[in-house]
């Protein structure tokens, strides 16, 4: 086994990208439960069992553990509180007592641990908006007790998903070819790029020495209007779908949520947005 990287999480859009950009260098897990044939071959994570983690940490030994695992689906996480803690800090937390304090960790956050309208650079106060992202800056927390460790934040990743149908891109591919209704929330704007100048990014700060917090920020915020409107147009398909406001909404949705940096270095440089690049 060559793999220097034990990659947690690997049918999230971005994990599942990572993995297939960087075949020699990650050793992908996927998530319980995941039937998609693109994934198939790659062993399951069992984050609920604390020994297993020991195990696969000590056979497989890592300089790097790359954790992109979490439920990301907001009105699942706020039917079900106590679920969303246990997969996205409990796991977690069981990961981050077994690790060794040679491996480098380095886990993948999001632009959900904040939710009021502004530009937010690695200085800002946390201030989550949904049961989602109270689970992600509890998942912070424990990463920025451990040592040397880099959380990275995110905003929202458009490539190609594992089974087709999830991830912003292929879910307007896939309600459209099934003629399937789309609603698009009409007041929400976020730090929007290609999943593959992401990974590609996410993967240099893996393999640097930066540790706390770090962003990923991209040239502009991007509507969700915006964005389904030029996806449509890539796909080759009419914008044929409905706006609501976000208060319209049952589950929480973010505002104008904007990732900036703090820091002047070449990591810190924004990615093109999907509009721009």
């Amino acid at each position: 086994m060559t793999q220097s990287t034990l990659l947690f999480g690997a049918t999230s859009i971005l994990g599942f990208n990572l993995a297939k950009l960087f075949p020699e260098t990650i050793l992908p897990f996927i998530s319980p439960g995941n039937t998609s044939e693109s994934v198939s071959e790659w062993p399951v994570l069992q984050l609920e069992n604390s020994d297993w983690v020991e195990r696969t940490l000590v056979q497989f030994q890592p300089n790097v553990l790359l954790y992109c695992h979490a439920v990301c689906d907001v009105p699942k996480c706020e039917a079900d509180p106590d679920w969303a803690h246990e997969i996205n800090v409990q796991h977690l937390r069981r990961v981050v007592e077994k690790l060794p304090d040679h491996i480098r960790l380095v886990y993948v956050s999001s632009d959900h641990v904040f939710g009021g309208d502004g530009e937010y650079d690695e200085h800002s106060r946390p201030c989550p908006i949904s049961v989602y992202g109270h689970t992600r800056v509890n998942a912070e927390r424990l990463v920025l007790g451990r040592h040397g460790s880099l959380v990275i934040r995110t905003g929202l990743a458009i490539g190609p998903s594992p089974n087709g149908r999830t991830g912003h891109l292929d879910w307007l591919r896939y309600r459209t070819q099934q003629n399937l209704p789309i609603t698009i929330v009409e007041d929400e704007s976020r730090s929007v790029v290609w999943v593959t100048d992401l990974a590609r990014r996410v993967m240099k700060f893996a393999q640097s020495n930066e540790t706390g917090i770090r962003h990923v920020s991209a040239t502009r915020a991007v509507s969700r209007v915006d964005l389904a409107n030029h996806l449509m147009s890539i796909l080759g398909e009419p914008p044929a779908f409905r706006c609501e406001s976000r208060h319209q909404r049952p589950a929480p949705h973010l505002g104008r949520v904007e990732l900036t940096s703090a820091y002047a270095d070449i990591l810190s440089q924004p990615l093109a947005s999907v509009l721009d690049g």
